[in-house]
């Protein structure tokens, strides 16, 4: 595969804006797809196929019909690096060249489906498997890897303990839960237990284990990050060590979904998410290992998680009533507000934290979803969460595909994909941020995440919905 440019400098961004883009091919409803794609799947073609003819070529539907026959296949297309003979399976994220776990999770989540109908499919997706488990097991700590183990070029910036092979370092409690889901939904979707051999299972008590430490209940464990930097989400306070917390029982993260430093250390949506794994672990060693006294740790950690929830996560807004934070201390400190980045307050029934019409779910998204929440932005353009990773006026489409994907409301949802028809730029692909006045004004136009999310949302609408397609 083609080495991708690398623009990991767009992190550094309010700057994002002004980046160079690359040359984009006229506006066209016809596939935008390379000639020579790094994977071809027949049963992704075929789903490709069916929901355009169920959207026509006419209208708005027809421009999202074209949309996503852009976006489905993104990943496989242009992003994944697949050694069958492993298998091995390396996905970037697009524009930067390392594999997220949280990431190459979520571009290759919509794929499971297709995999009774495409075995090759299969073993991609179990390569990717084999993969994280090689990441988790290289540093549980870090996010993000290099295919090959090589130094990183932030080890000249980042003072934390980097180790050949990791990327970047920031310790981001989604990151692991990301690699349990990967596993969790292929078991599912296969009854495939190849890739759960005894590297995964030192890998699962590795995270496990990593959870733990970070309670900090005796400490504050082995790992701090700081960063050389003049933007200050990548800084980590207290000396890379975060603000202080009282050990109550829930996990730290010392970084978002987004990789911005965490203010309070405890982020509530990623504890969530990390119950949610660790009873996937425990259901999963239980069956394949019969290894109970290792599913009851996780069991008994996810227990401790959730009444530490809460106790110590639910806030009462003046407007909205009892809600839950985005972050806390433990000592009754706590942001309200909601990030773009997923898993965020607005995708918790999206990972099954909770139902969507879950009453204090249901009070938190209305929260959310205004201008009770900072990262809420509006513009002429549309309506959206944004992100303080891309600073203010900003939306990201992540947040309004995953407004669409957690509504019941069908109103909502067209509006959503309405606003994602509008604001593509004439690119045809999902973008970072676009300037909620001036959708033309975007960042990152080669985002594989957004992309497989999109298609993930115009499928299960397909599916789901047909009928409310066709009234766009």
């Amino acid at each position: 595969m083609k080495a991708p440019l690398d623009r990991r400098t767009f992190i550094a961004a309010a700057a994002a804006a002004s980046l160079p883009l690359p040359a984009l091919a006229a506006p066209t409803l016809g596939p935008s797809r390379p000639a020579r794609r790094a994977f071809v799947s027949p049963a992704i073609e075929h789903a490709i196929e069916r929901v355009r003819r169920l959207l026509g070529d006419a209208g708005t539907a027809g421009k999202l019909g074209a949309m996503f026959a852009n976006c489905f296949p993104n990943t496989l297309d242009t992003t994944v690096d697949y050694d069958e003979s492993g298998p091995d399976t390396f996905v970037i994220t697009g524009d930067i060249p390392a594999m997220w776990l949280r990431d190459s999770t979520a571009q290759l989540w919509p794929y499971l489906r297709f995999v009774g109908e495409d075995a090759r499919l299969g073993r991609l997706i179990a390569g990717a498997i084999r993969r994280q488990t090689r990441c988790v097991l290289i540093d549980p700590y870090a996010n993000a890897f290099n295919k090959e183990l090589v130094p990183s070029a932030n080890w000249s910036k980042d003072e934390t303990e980097m180790r050949l092979g990791v990327h970047e370092r920031k310790w981001e409690l989604d990151s692991p839960c990301a690699a349990i889901r990967l596993t969790f939904g292929y078991w599912r979707a296969t009854g495939d237990a190849r890739p759960f051999d005894e590297a995964w299972r030192r890998a699962s008590k590795l995270i496990v284990a990593t959870m733990r430490t970070q309670q900090r209940k005796t400490g504050r464990g082995p790992y701090h990050f700081q960063r050389h930097t003049d933007w200050s989400p990548d800084a980590v306070p207290g000396h890379g060590w975060g603000n202080p917390i009282r050990p109550v029982g829930l996990i730290v993260s010392m970084f978002r979904p987004s990789d911005d430093a965490t203010i309070f250390p405890f982020l509530v949506p990623s504890n969530m998410l990390a119950i949610v794994s660790l009873r996937q672990l425990a259901y999963m060693h239980d069956s394949l290992f019969a290894d109970a006294a290792f599913a009851a740790d996780c069991r008994a950690l996810a227990a401790e998680v959730e009444a530490a929830l809460r106790a110590y996560a639910l806030v009462r807004h003046p407007r909205r009533g009892l809600v839950w934070a985005y972050e806390v201390d433990g000592y009754g400190g706590a942001l309200v507000m909601d990030d773009a980045n997923a898993p965020n307050l607005l995708s918790l029934p999206y990972f099954g934290c909770c139902a969507a019409g879950d009453p204090i779910y249901r009070r938190t998204r209305a929260l959310v979803l205004s201008g009770d929440n900072p990262w809420f932005q509006r513009g002429r353009a549309g309506e959206g969460l944004g992100s303080p990773h891309t600073s203010e006026g900003r939306i990201w489409p992540i947040g309004i595909i995953m407004r669409a994907l957690t509504s019941r409301d069908e109103a909502e949802i067209l509006h959503c994909l309405r606003m994602l028809a509008a604001t593509d730029a004439g690119t045809l692909f999902m973008h970072e941020g676009f300037d909620k006045d001036d959708p033309s004004k975007f960042s990152r136009p080669w985002f594989a995440w957004a992309n497989s999310l999109f298609g993930e949302l115009v499928l299960k609408l397909a599916d789901e919905r047909p009928a409310l397609l066709r009234r766009l």
